[in-house]
């Protein structure tokens, strides 16, 4: 079992524990957050798999799946609100003394989301 310091010193240099507060932060900024909202409703068929043959039909015309824009100005607003705000407080909490440490120690002894893909760095 991990102390306090050695789960800041893990946080540094531990690729497994950096991989699951990655996940950690996505699942409780990102994931939990107006996305949901965004996420719920209808999702249309795709009789060949791409989408290609969906088309939205508008008072201006047809719009091709693959060229709809899903998220409005508006939610797009809403959405990067809640996840800087959601984001802020995960920050607040991960500095935190004692909150922080208790989080080091909860990712180092178990992955939140297991399911989920391991994150990969991107290349530069």
């Amino acid at each position: 079992m991990m102390n306090r310091e050695d789960g800041v010193k893990a946080i540094i240099t531990d690729p497994g524990l950096q991989k699951r507060l990655a996940k950690y932060l996505v699942l409780r900024c990102f994931r939990n957050s107006v996305l949901e909202d965004l996420h719920a409703g209808m999702v249309p068929d795709s009789q060949c798999g791409d989408y290609s043959d969906v088309v939205i039909r508008t008072p201006s015309g047809e719009i091709p799946w693959g060229k709809l824009s899903r998220i409005d100005d508006a939610e797009m607003r809403a959405l990067m609100i809640d996840v800087v705000n959601r984001t802020y407080q995960f920050i607040h909490d991960l500095f935190d003394e004692e909150v922080g440490g208790k989080l080091l120690l909860q990712l180092g002894e178990r992955d939140p989301v297991p399911e989920w893909e391991s994150p990969k760095q991107r290349e530069a």
